[in-house]
């Protein structure tokens, strides 16, 4: 249920409408009609304040899931001093649970090619997309590279697929799997993860699994 129009600014209550259907009805089916008649506003209100579904459900993503680009952001201009197996570690757990909360509310999109194309049209006019996370995990790796963290001939971009795309896969897979629950937890998971990457990348002998941070 919507919060009363009195505590609750428009704009606020139009991304809680968003966030509800989203996750209760899909992408798919949201509409800005939805959207309106949900947060007790007119469509015309709805577009006072956002141009487009698609502006609205960035919005949830930023402000509503896990904060998986922020924290890709802030690595890349800060990695701080904790080394790069412990960023990796929280790079995973921030992207499983993004992906795990993000795939239910797309899913319904690739039913469906013609709103799917538009979707996406709409996403990358406000720069972002499901590539955002991809190239910003690479140019933090290859910052570390560069600083001689890595590997002189570790490949960033690979780097980045791979961790990711193993964190999507997690939640595509058990999501799939209706109910079959993953046969370790999130945190278990990432530290594996970031030090099976983490193999190929770091200069030197191999270091053992969740051995810590590193240089």
């Amino acid at each position: 249920m919507s919060a009363p129009k009195s505590t609750r600014p428009t704009r606020e209550r139009i991304v809680d409408a968003a966030e509800h259907l989203l996750r209760s009805v899909g992408l798919a089916r949201t509409t800005t009609k939805e959207i309106a008649r949900e947060a007790g506003c007119s469509e015309a209100a709805l577009y006072k304040h956002y141009r487009s579904k698609e502006e609205i459900y960035v919005r949830v993503l930023k402000d509503r899931l896990p904060r998986l680009n922020p924290l890709l952001e802030e690595l890349r201009r800060d990695p701080g001093d904790l080394g790069v197996e412990y960023n990796l570690i929280r790079v995973a757990e921030h992207a499983v649970r993004f992906y795990e909360q993000s795939l239910p509310i797309t899913a319904s999109l690739f039913a469906e090619p013609a709103l799917r194309k538009r979707h996406f049209e709409g996403v990358r006019e406000l720069g972002q997309g499901p590539h955002v996370p991809l190239v910003a995990l690479a140019g933090y790796l290859r910052a570390e590279r560069d600083r001689g963290a890595l590997r002189p001939d570790a490949d960033p971009d690979a780097a980045a697929a791979l961790l990711l795309g193993a964190c999507s896969q997690r939640a595509f897979v058990y999501d799939a799997a209706e109910g079959m629950p993953p046969p370790q937890p999130v945190e278990e998971f990432a530290v594996g993860l970031a030090g099976t990457l983490l193999r190929g990348l770091l200069p030197g002998p191999a270091p053992a699994p969740g051995a810590g941070p590193t240089a």
